[in-house]
């Protein structure tokens, strides 16, 4: 945490470690220093607001520099930027500095952006209205980059190129509500990550038909189909058209790293819909890959749901394996069932790098989920059966032999 020293300056722990060339090519140890870094800001942000934002600027400043030699390739340490970024912007735009230091930090910030080679703090420019803190001080830093901006993004192929403010201008416009100005400064442009701000600018207007159609004309093969879901549904829900907004564009825009998290991120943002409902609607937006949300289905508690998606394809038996042993006690049937599709599914040849040992755990948790349901016995049963129809010498029969023959 930031001391004070003697001569009543702070002393931030983070400061020393975001050094010019401070990281070596591996990203993770620079992932756990911009994660310590943020902590002790937002920590001092508690008690001392100007302070914390203060420190923002420092460490914004010192990013690049100091990683300048990270294997950037995985996209991790980029991914880590960008959260510590969103982080930051708010505690600087929030915090009550005078307008003289207010000045200094979007100074120094504009200098660190100007300078940034990677470039890691790219996305700094899209928040530079909320770093303005106020109207009057967005205006006047859109005043300052509006002419240059006008050509990067005219028509004139002469005078049209690359203006690394032209993301804070639009920013700084639309803070300052001249939402006007935008549109005009993009009626050439074919950039999705410019033209999202002429989205915006027609919904602050109130004109969100219009907004949703414009947005919809972006798509092409260089526009994210998520990026123009995802603003199209919250134009919508922010019109009160909750059904509507669930039915264009919901189940797309929601898009998660696991099937799980879709789910789960749908099924936060309209509560009102009924679980199953969502994942039908989910899973028919995969077709072919029914049986890759079983696990989604699986741990919302939906059981007959997750067992015929299992059903309906190729399913990992190690997540059939897994499923039956964590639910041989609560829910032994279904986990009786799992099971039996696991060893289904071995006995197909489905699964990568299949053991002896994992045909034992299905069996083994199967049989002890089928003890719990009282049907031992069928069961038992049926594992005979899958392994007599794989024919002489199969996986299950070698494997299995003498526990189902004994």
């Amino acid at each position: 945490m930031a001391e004070k020293t003697d001569s009543g300056v702070y002393r931030w722990e983070f400061k020393p470690r975001f050094r010019r060339h401070g990281f070596g090519w591996r990203s993770q140890p620079a992932i756990g220093r911009i994660k310590e870094a943020v902590s002790e800001i937002k920590k001092v942000a508690r008690r001392d607001p100007v302070l914390a934002g203060e420190g923002a600027v420092v460490l914004l400043e010192r990013l690049s520099p100091a990683l300048e030699h990270v294997d950037s390739s995985s996209g991790a340490i980029g991914t880590a930027v960008n959260n510590a970024i969103s982080a930051l912007v708010p505690l600087i735009a929030a915090a009550p500095a005078d307008a003289k230091t207010r000045d200094r930090w979007l100074e120094r910030l504009w200098a660190a952006h100007e300078a940034d080679r990677v470039p890691y703090i790219e996305k700094l420019t899209d928040y530079w209205g909320e770093l303005c803190g106020s109207k009057e001080v967005a205006s006047a830093w859109a005043d300052n980059l509006v002419g240059i901006t006008r050509m990067a993004r005219g028509s004139d192929p002469n005078l049209r190129g690359h203006f690394h403010g032209t993301a804070a201008c639009l920013s700084a416009l639309y803070r300052a509500e001249r939402y006007e100005e935008i549109l005009a400064i993009l009626e050439s442009e074919r950039m999705w990550h410019y033209r999202r701000w002429a989205v915006m600018a027609l919904t602050a207007l109130g004109r969100k038909a219009e907004a949703i159609q414009y947005a919809e004309s972006c798509r092409d093969p260089w526009t994210p189909d998520g990026a123009v879901d995802a603003v199209c549904e919250e134009i919508l829900l922010s019109s009160g058209l909750v059904d509507e907004a669930y039915t264009r564009y919901g189940l797309r825009a929601n898009r998660a790293g696991t099937y799980l998290a879709t789910y789960r991120a749908v099924a936060k943002k309209y509560p009102h819909k009924k679980p199953a409902d969502v994942l039908a609607d989910l899973v028919a937006t995969t077709p072919g890959e029914e049986a890759k949300w079983f696990a989604a289905a699986k741990d919302i508690g939906l059981y007959d749901e997750a067992l015929a998606l299992a059903q309906s394809g190729p399913c990992d038996p190690r997540t059939l394996t897994r499923a039956a042993r964590d639910l041989a006690e609560d829910q032994p049937a279904f986990a009786a069932a799992v099971g039996l599709l696991a060893l289904e599914r071995l006995a197909q040849g489905y699964g990568f790098d299949i053991t002896a040992a994992d045909v034992w755990a299905a069996y083994q948790h199967t049989m002890r989920a089928a003890e719990h349901a009282g049907r031992s016995g069928e069961v038992r049963q049926r594992i005979r059966q899958l392994a007599a129809s794989e024919g002489p010498g199969g996986f299950l029969s070698r494997v299995l032999a003498r526990e189902l023959y004994r």
